[in-house]
């Protein structure tokens, strides 16, 4: 059985799994008692498990000339194709939807973006609210299983600018013959899964203890783990968990600032370590000095005018930035029921710009976030700290390793090339939401939550949350295509229309 799928494409057996994971909603829907919607997706599981089935029987053993171009353009096909097959039982559970509207929340859910054109409250039921959580977990899981499996031994997706030697070993050439795609991405996905599942467990029954109901500890978790920010309840703060809650999830989020924390073996990077990872590092000063900075705003205002401080309101306002701020820095987006508060101490009413350029930044690399990466941003500080450095001493050499040389120089030349090309797609999506008579302002917090997978910035970058159920759909499209190129990277996309990606 496991030489059978070894042979078969990625998208064969990413597709027999989406029919597995139907069950899952389904079950919810039986034990709901709405029969519906749980013959919706179990009808959906059978049809979808019987024409991969014969699609496989079709595809089985053939190999394409040239292995590198079709690992990337199946991961991409991924994010553009499986959400079709994921849209089918959600059209029809819901019943009142358009392809549209569920082909869009599907490629937002399995990109973990989280941007959805179903705000209303009651419009999903609780199967529909899992299948959104589920698609999202598998997302997660399917982008932890690439970055080891594919990413790395090619890289991109961030190991390039670390990255001073071949492939990760075990793994395999990239461009023999010896190991496929598949065969990789099935070892590392099961590497993986259990520790991406015991993890979501783990959380999921910390919030049942804090008293979320089950639905919502569940969702949450996935989300959690995937950066997805999705919530049955309208948000973290809404939870009957409370601040409790808030902090488990926190706990949780350094899953998304670091590969270290979960995958070290796996990876082969050896044991570094994890106190002095860079990321974590840097994630953590970042989010520190956003909410402390935010905290002092207020505070030194206050004194000036002999305002009264008192502790508890200041405690919860610089919980509530510190929580936001990570969340938005892992992409997933969620806010603190104490955010009201921080940011009514801080004087911003809508901080659109402080919580797009948290998620401009972006989690650890071959983690679920998005944006430009953590490590890369650390390789462009280490780079402008030598810089000012030669201005004071011209002739003097860089120290700390050959690591450190390397970040600094062709790590931060890669770096930088990333950041242009992400600058230079939010300008064509930009574009293209204008002509899909979005405006400037819509278009762009739009584009930027698509392209770093950080949807949750459609609600609470601007003064008003934006509607994107009344986006038209061609702005839609646009938005789909935006947030798997996000997903994928637009170095991957690149590299892709590299010419000697197309030579046999």
């Amino acid at each position: 059985m496991r030489a059978f799928l070894y042979s078969l494409p990625i998208l064969v057996v990413l597709s027999w799994f989406s029919a597995l994971l139907m069950l899952l909603p389904a079950s919810v829907a039986l034990e709901a008692g709405d029969h519906a919607s749980a013959r919706a997706f179990f009808y959906n599981a059978i049809l979808v498990a019987i024409v991969t089935g014969m699609v496989a029987i079709v595809t089985q053993g053939r190999r394409g000339p040239h292995p590198v171009r079709a690992q990337l353009l199946a991961l991409l096909g991924s994010f553009l194709l499986l959400p079709l097959i994921f849209a089918m039982p959600l059209r029809e559970s819901l019943g009142d939807t358009s392809w549209t509207n569920a082909y869009f929340e599907m490629v937002s859910a399995m990109t973990t973006t989280g941007i959805s054109v179903y705000t209303d409250p009651g419009r999903l039921s609780e199967a529909e609210e899992m299948w959104r959580a589920t698609v999202a977990w598998g997302g997660g899981l399917l982008m932890w299983s690439a970055a080891v499996a594919l990413f790395s031994p090619m890289g991109i997706g961030g190991y390039e600018v670390a990255q001073r030697r071949g492939p990760v070993v075990g793994l395999g050439d990239q461009r023999g013959q010896e190991r496929f795609a598949t065969e990789r991405l099935i070892r590392a996905g099961g590497d993986l899964f259990p520790v991406f599942a015991g993890l979501t467990l783990a959380l999921f029954v910390a919030l049942l203890v804090a008293g979320d109901p089950p639905l919502t500890a569940a969702v949450h978790a996935m989300s959690t783990l995937a950066t997805a920010g999705l919530s049955p309840v309208g948000g973290v703060e809404n939870a009957s968990s409370g601040r409790l809650g808030e902090l488990m999830i926190a706990v949780f989020f350094v899953f998304a600032l670091s590969r270290r924390t979960f995958a070290t073996g796996i990876l082969g990077e050896g044991s570094r370590d994890i106190r002095v990872d860079p990321e974590l590092r840097l994630a953590l000063t970042v989010v520190l000095m956003v909410s402390i900075g935010l905290f002092l705003r207020h505070y030194v205002a206050a004194t000036q005018i002999d305002e009264t401080v008192g502790f508890v309101s200041a405690l919860r306002a610089l919980w509530g930035t510190f929580f936001t701020a990570l969340s938005f820095l892992t992409t997933s987006g969620y806010t603190s029921a104490d955010w009201l508060t921080a940011r009514g101490w801080s004087g911003i009413d809508a901080p659109g710009l402080l919580l797009m350029g948290l998620a401009l930044m972006g989690g650890g690399v071959a983690t679920t976030a998005g944006g430009v990466k953590l490590l890369r941003m650390y390789a462009l500080l280490k780079h402008g700290q030598r810089e000012i450095g030669r201005l004071v001493f011209p002739n003097s050499v860089g120290g700390a390793g050959r690591f450190a040389r390397h970040l600094r120089r062709e790590g931060a030349f890669i770096a930088w090339i990333v950041f242009m090309l992400l600058a230079l797609s939010l300008a064509v999506v930009m574009l293209a939401l204008s002509a899909a008579s979005v405006n400037f302002e819509a278009s762009m917090v739009l584009s930027l939550a698509a392209l770093t997978n950080t949807g949750p910035l459609a609600s609470y970058a601007t003064a008003d949350p934006i509607e994107v159920a009344a986006l038209s759909a061609g702005a839609k499209y646009v938005l789909a295509a935006a947030m798997a190129v996000g997903r994928l990277e637009t170095l991957a996309i690149v590299a892709l229309l590299n010419p000697a990606f197309w030579r046999p």
